[in-house]
């Protein structure tokens, strides 16, 4: 059982933006409610507003403050600067002893950075990932390099994360290898298998074929390299008409309108609006062959013993290459259609892939974080003590 925390000084402040954010600290918070003399405030920056309110539910919890920092066509600049104008208050009212953010986002960042010039220690759940250029993923690898440096707390999925951290100068006694809390809900939610009325019926008018699932979003395949994406597959399909194309639609204005524009009208294409976690993992489970450049699914596959093909030139989760259920599809132009094209051998690697332990984390990958912020926030109350 967790110390009792004087006043104020047990009591933590999530900083969550995006759709995959909430769903891998979902299972922390519950387990850090839990814990006596802990209490978690959780704050959304609503980065991804249009994707966000489905997965509330998933926290067993209250989102204490909506910043609504996203304006139509704003630039990351000014993300991330309204971000942090609008935690920065939060911060002072809230004075939590200890700020945790997950991943790479922009409110991921702001997180940090605000939590800095507060002086307010920063945990940083997925430490570690890196892809070796500053560009891909952009701006994700920069934000990860930087939220590293202000961290005083590190929770590194993989052993081969906290080399990194360790490589790059970061104290060793600060590197915890906890897992990613996303396998956790990945299989809570599994346990319930989603009712959702859209997916029963889209499973239906797939019954026979074998569905592709293709998921799409990074800026740094806008422009050529997405529509090259789009047209590989649509050109696949329309090749083989044993297999179908579903593709739930990132709201992303450029995303959006590119998929629309090549693959509207297209026969066994199907677009649909962004799924709730639950059926968006039935989709997934339906899958005969998942291609995405999503860093999610790449940690999700091994789990649910799908093949995946890696829409980037560079990944941060090699894990899911070594352990045989991804391949990368996007390290030259022209790869993902040579791929497809091999229809023999590609079915091969399809029909070996399955279900195998996953390399991110396990079930108790939560409990490990929320043990290691109730520790790192004891010691600091036993520092305090100290002080005369």
């Amino acid at each position: 059982m967790t110390k009792a925390f004087p006043a104020g000084s047990g009591r933590l402040m999530f900083v969550v933006g995006t759709r995959p954010e909430l769903i891998k600290v979902a299972p922390v918070v519950r387990h850090l409610k839990g814990l006596e003399g802990i209490r978690v405030t959780i704050v959304s920056t609503t980065q991804q507003a249009d994707l966000m309110p489905a997965f509330h539910g998933l926290l067993d919890a209250e989102i204490d403050y909506q910043l609504g920092a996203m304006s139509a066509g704003q630039s990351i600049n000014a993300l991330l600067s309204r971000t942090l104008a609008a935690l920065d208050p939060v911060i002072a009212e809230v004075s939590p002893a200890l700020i945790v953010v997950q991943g790479d986002t922009t409110s991921a960042l702001a997180g940090a950075l605000a939590g800095q010039m507060r002086a307010v220690p920063v945990a940083h759940i997925e430490a570690g990932l890196r892809t070796g250029d500053p560009n891909s993923p952009f701006p994700e690898e920069m934000n990860r390099r930087l939220i590293s440096q202000l961290a005083s707390l590190h929770c590194a999925p993989t052993a081969q994360n906290r080399a990194t951290l360790l490589a790059e100068g970061i104290a060793a006694e600060r590197v915890l290898v906890t897992g990613n809390p996303v396998v956790a809900s990945l299989h809570g939610v599994l346990e319930e298998p989603s009712a959702c009325p859209k997916l029963k019926g889209l499973l239906k008018a797939l019954e026979g074929l074998k569905p592709i699932v293709l998921t799409t979003h990074r800026r740094e395949s806008f422009g050529a390299t997405l529509d090259r994406n789009l047209q590989t597959l649509r050109g696949f399909v329309a090749d083989n008409p044993d297999t179908a194309l579903v593709v739930p639609v990132h709201p992303n204005p450029t995303v959006k309108a590119a998929i629309e524009r090549v693959l509207s009208e297209c026969e066994r294409v199907f677009l649909i609006e962004p799924l709730d976690y639950a059926a968006f993992l039935g989709l997934l489970q339906a899958a005969w062959l998942i291609v995405s450049d999503s860093g999610g699914v790449q940690e999700e596959v091994a789990s649910l013993g799908k093949p995946l093909l890696v829409l980037r030139g560079k990944t941060e989760r090699p894990e899911a290459i070594e352990i045989g259920v991804a391949k990368m599809a996007g390290e030259w132009p022209g790869q993902l259609k040579e791929l497809l094209d091999d229809r023999d051998a590609l079915s091969r690697w399809i029909d070996s892939v399955e279900v195998v332990a996953n390399p991110f984390g396990d079930l108790e990958s939560p409990a490990r974080i929320a043990a290691a912020f109730a520790d790192f926030l004891s010691k600091q109350v036993d520092r305090a003590s100290l002080v005369p």
